[in-house]
């Protein structure tokens, strides 16, 4: 089976190193609808150079590696990376007139983050992630949550978001032919919720929200510039090298599609921008409704719920750990989607005092309570995971759904 990917920014690069190591797939195609460089050998030298993790043929085998590219055909933009195939389609950049369907590569990986309306029409001047389907692929994933502009319609029937590990029960092959990947903070987000869910139940979890410390990516700027034609954030036009940016995400509303329990839990979710090229950080509260003042949640219990989830049912995804790390420490790691800092896991239990007479619901209209006080044990928990926002903790776990859905398809 051949993989097709559109892109070849940070994520369709990344992308490509990781299916070129696991060698799942017989040849990979990869759109880039443009020329690089002055030469084909420039593509190479792109691909095989990383500013952040370094050199191809290193990351693969070690200090002891040698070059693994080869066979590079500048005529039929074609090259050999360490014994797999991998074609390069150069002429366009509309997802429906991309030669999927003559190069027979039913299974896409869309990387260019530009295409993640499901509702926009295939013929669309501007393009659209339904046109890679109209030129010949089965399924697309793509990179990124779904955006639908036009919030009166809603996100179709045959498209579905997907983290592996958490939800891909949900998937159902004959009917979801376009499958968001989520972002990398709600992967690393979903595998820090879900040990609670599982432990505590959406009932007893009141509320929780999240602020992601994330590192640069290049949607913004590398030095000020002047705000686009009707830009609304005009830190985006800020400098990322020597800023701290503050910036939205959308992970609240992506996390309650892979998990639906969390559609039932007040959340809220916030992103901070820092001048780092990988290496990012969720800071995660939340407030369980507890049992007792005497007998209380504490810092043990969910280091315990964590430890446990980590050697079970989400080993190899999330990992705990009780060492000191900081960012540059999980640059890289194997499929970490998440990495519990065990050491700085905190807890707090308190009585909240209610008005019962102003809590709906608890009695008909008029009618006398005879408790005006209410008082409800709540413990309100810290946790912090850390994620490498490009390669290890999204791009890898990515590469695991799509040998997923390209499994299903055999």
């Amino acid at each position: 089976m051949k993989l097709g990917i559109n892109g070849l920014g940070r994520i369709g690069k990344l992308t490509l190193w990781h299916h070129i190591a696991r060698k799942y797939f017989s040849e990979i195609v990869v759109n880039l609808g443009r020329n690089v460089g002055t030469s084909f050998t420039d593509l190479a030298e792109y691909i095989e150079k990383d500013s952040t993790y370094g050199w191809l043929p290193v990351w693969l085998y070690g200090h002891k590696a040698n070059r693994v590219i080869e066979q590079i055909d500048d005529k039929e933009k074609t090259m050999v990376i360490d014994g797999v195939k991998v074609k390069f389609l150069m002429n366009h950049r509309n997802p429906k007139d991309i030669e999927w369907r003559e190069h027979g590569v039913r299974l896409v990986v869309d990387c260019t983050g530009k295409f993640r309306d499901p509702t926009v029409d295939p013929d669309d001047p501007k393009g659209s992630v339904r046109g890679h389907l109209v030129a010949g692929a089965e399924k697309v994933i793509i990179s990124a949550p779904f955006k639908v502009k036009n919030k009166e319609k809603g996100l179709p029937e045959d498209t579905i978001t997907m983290v592996y590990g958490i939800n891909e029960e949900m998937y159902q092959p004959d009917k979801h032919h376009i499958i968001s990947s989520a972002s990398c903070t709600t992967t690393c987000l979903a595998y820090m919720m879900k040990p609670l869910l599982d432990y505590f139940g959406a009932d007893r979890i009141l509320s929780a929200s999240m602020v992601t410390v994330h590192a640069t990516t290049s949607s913004q700027s590398i030095l000020d510039r002047v705000p686009k034609d009707g830009e609304k954030d005009l830190r985006r036009a800020r400098s990322v090298f020597n800023n701290i940016i503050l910036t939205t995400t959308g992970a609240a509303e992506a996390l309650a599609l892979v998990i639906p329990e969390m559609k039932r839990i007040g959340f809220m979710a916030e992103s901070v921008r820092v001048p780092l090229t990988t290496g990012s950080l969720i800071i995660l509260t939340i407030n369980i409704q507890d049992e007792s003042i005497e007998s209380h949640i504490n810092k043990d219990l969910i280091n315990q719920i964590y430890k446990e989830a980590a050697e079970t049912k989400y080993k190899g995804y999330l990992i705990f750990s009780m060492e000191q790390n900081v960012s540059t420490d999980i640059i890289g790691y194997p499929k970490a989607a998440a990495i519990i800092e065990g050491r700085e896991t905190h807890t707090r239990t308190a009585t909240a005092k209610v008005d019962a007479r102003k809590i709906c619901g608890i009695a008909p209209e008029g009618a006398q309570i005879p408790v005006e006080k209410i008082e409800i044990p709540i413990t309100q928990a810290v946790i912090y995971g850390w994620y490498d926002n490009e390669l290890a903790s999204y791009t890898h776990l990515m590469g695991d759904l799509t040998v997923y859905i390209a499994e299903k398809m055999l």
